[in-house]
């Protein structure tokens, strides 16, 4: 027991120096500038020990910020793949609304060209019989839709109306085999039969004589002598002449300019029920009204700037023809 209380007092005393020692340096640090070397000197020497001292918390961060990196980046990549998704459908739509743009514009423009009454339809079906060329359409009786009614598309005659529902209607393509529209030569009007020959891709000109003027790339127009479809609407373009086949006719093939597998938007015609004489008489009286028309247009500023001279002139009384404005 002795030994342990003869260190007790060495031991306070030790304390009680050190705590001197300590107030001392820190009075002498803040009040002079003597230590500051060595305040250098002693912070150079300790830096690995802080370094050594800070590395299990550096350690730990760099863990959990490449986690949370990882955690954040993955998100991202999975965000901006479904945005990227979403721009391809979008992209895909604009495309598609584009095409839609063009080809409804190619209706406008071919509208413009046709002087008859047209509505725009919409390709809703097709004929599952792959021996039929039969298409439906969007349109019924509700809107006027009648058989025998003429199809086109942008390019040309597409076919007839067969069948009518009350909000649908089916047509009756032209490359079906029973088919056949009145067509000529819009070169020279040479007269034939174009029909249906169950392939989309061309059409047959029936009773052509060997020595008749047509060859290829002649254009094939409507008629109009089946009273059926209206003349001048293109019909096909002339891609094979054959003859001297032992055949008594040539054999003559075309191609429709009509796209009956790519077209989804078609025109339905409604034609003009009046004869030529009439639509002859009908366009001269419209063009005489206009002619009166303009010239009256012409003459009323005319006779505003004489109004003050023939007040001032005070002529003589005008006659009853004169004051009808005849001569």
């Amino acid at each position: 027991m002795k030994p342990l209380f003869a260190k007790g007092p060495l031991l306070g005393a030790r304390l009680l120096v050190l705590a001197v020692l300590c107030v001392t340096l820190m009075v002498v640090d803040a009040r002079f500038d003597l230590l500051k070397p060595v305040r250098s000197q002693m912070g150079l020497v300790l830096t690995p020990f802080y370094w050594l001292a800070d590395l299990p918390v550096r350690v730990w961060q760099r863990t959990t910020e490449q986690i949370s990196s990882s955690t954040s980046l993955a998100a991202e990549n999975e965000k901006l793949k479904a945005e990227a998704l979403l721009m391809q459908r979008r992209l895909q739509k604009l495309a598609m609304l584009t095409e839609q743009n063009v080809r409804l514009r190619e209706l406008l423009n071919s509208a413009a060209l046709v002087d008859d009454k047209v509505i725009v339809s919409e390709l809703i079906g097709l004929d599952p019989n792959p021996f039929t060329h039969r298409i439906l359409i969007d349109k019924g009786a509700q809107d006027g839709v009648f058989v025998g009614q003429p199809v086109l598309d942008a390019s040309g005659l597409m076919g007839q109306v067969v069948e009518v529902m009350p909000y649908a209607a089916r047509v009756l393509l032209l490359t079906d085999v029973t088919h056949s529209i009145p067509v000529q030569v819009n070169r020279n009007g040479l007269r034939a039969i174009a029909v249906g020959t169950g392939n989309p891709d061309y059409l047959e000109l029936r009773h052509v004589a060997e020595t008749a003027d047509i060859k290829e790339g002649d254009l094939l127009v409507s008629s109009g002598l089946g009273q059926r479809f209206p003349s001048g609407y293109p019909v096909g373009q002339v891609t094979e002449v054959v003859r001297g086949s032992g055949q008594p006719f040539a054999i003559v093939r075309a191609i429709p300019t009509a796209m009956p597998n790519r077209s989804r938007y078609l025109l339905l015609v409604f034609s003009d029920s009046r004869s030529p004489e009439e639509r002859v008489t009908a366009a001269a009286k419209a063009q005489e009204n206009a002619d009166r028309e303009a010239a009256r247009q012409e003459t009323q500023p005319s006779d505003a700037t004489e109004a003050p001279a023939t007040e001032s002139a005070s002529p003589a009384p005008a006659t009853p023809a004169e004051a009808e404005g005849r001569p």
